[in-house]
């Protein structure tokens, strides 16, 4: 498997912060969500060696927060990279709907999930098993373990995003030094972006209706990101490359105040101690989602096939 955001790739099994090997790299700033994706830097820009290249089809499933965006982009333009199609429940432009998850398959190198837990289990094992490369953002879906497992055996390679968080970097160099003893993850939203549909009337409208913040979830990364699915996906990606689920302990608080999205994760270890905070523009789509997440998706996207990256 491999984290993308950059990306990354890493198998199931062994020590989950040496598991994982390739390069990830993250910024988050207030990002302005109609940009287009920067002019290639001159150590990213395509040379004889990647014009050798036929360009890599990108197949996306899904197209609201993120998959909108990836595919706008993609339909524009990005060097070595070429939009095979969206399959989507939501409505999707005609120059670039595909007919059916299959013709979107039979067409595509690498498959990016922007949909849901769900489609992870649905589709994920099918792109796998047909040779082409499965990059997922919802990546909740992996808590299970035998999900997790099918998708690394298969004959493409299992990404996962980094979304909206960095650090990934540094805190699996941390675990390859030494074991990581603590991981907590602070993830603070407007309380619009935390009522879940199987809360009560009554905690829905405490949700809702706070005035001051209230933590609505306070346990381990497993059940966190079965609760609130497309909330903490930054929990799975911690949880995966340090010290697992059920280890990783997660808080979640909804404040009236804030009109971005806070991750605050904190590790310690051998190596050190470790801390990172991170404040995101939410998506105007999807105020559970931020802003930056689709851009580190193209931005891994585009570290792939890369001749020079920074940051590996």
């Amino acid at each position: 498997m491999r984290l993308a955001g950059s990306v990354r790739s890493f198998r199931p099994g062994g020590n989950p912060g040496g598991a994982v090997a390739a390069r990830v790299t993250q910024e988050t700033a207030d990002v302005d969500p109609t940009m287009t994706p920067p002019t290639p830097s001159p150590a990213s820009r395509p040379d004889d060696h990647d014009r050798a290249r036929p360009p890599r089809r990108v197949g996306v499933i899904g197209h609201g927060a993120v998959g909108s965006v990836v595919a706008e982009a993609l339909d524009r333009g990005v060097p070595g990279l070429v939009l095979a199609g969206v399959h989507a429940r939501s409505p999707v432009p005609d120059r670039y709907r595909a007919g059916s998850f299959d013709e979107l398959l039979s067409g595509a190198d690498l498959v990016v999930e922007a949909a849901s837990q769900e489609a992870v289990a649905s589709y994920g094992p099918a792109v796998v098993a047909a040779g082409a490369d499965l990059l997922v953002v919802s990546v909740g879906a992996l808590r299970d373990d035998g999900l997790l497992a099918t998708l690394g055996r298969g004959a493409g390679r299992l990404l996962v995003t980094t979304g909206a968080i960095g650090g990934v970097d540094q805190l699996r160099a941390a675990a390859l030094l030494g074991s990581l003893d603590e991981v907590s993850l602070t993830t603070t939203k407007p309380p619009r972006a935390l009522v879940r549909p199987w809360m009560s009337a009554a905690e829905a409208a405490a949700v809702e209706e706070a005035t001051a913040p209230v933590a609505v979830y306070d346990g381990p990364a497993r059940e966190a990101v079965e609760r609130f699915p497309t909330s903490v996906n930054v929990a799975a990606t911690l949880s995966l490359v340090t010290i697992g689920f059920d280890r990783v302990h997660v808080r979640l608080v909804a404040d009236p105040a804030t009109d971005h999205v806070e991750h605050h994760i904190v590790a310690r270890g051998a190596a050190g101690d470790y801390e990172f905070r991170f404040r995101n523009v939410p998506s105007p789509a999807n105020v559970r989602t931020s802003a930056v997440t689709p851009f580190a998706v193209l931005r891994g996207l585009a570290d792939l096939d890369a001749h020079t990256v920074i940051g590996f």
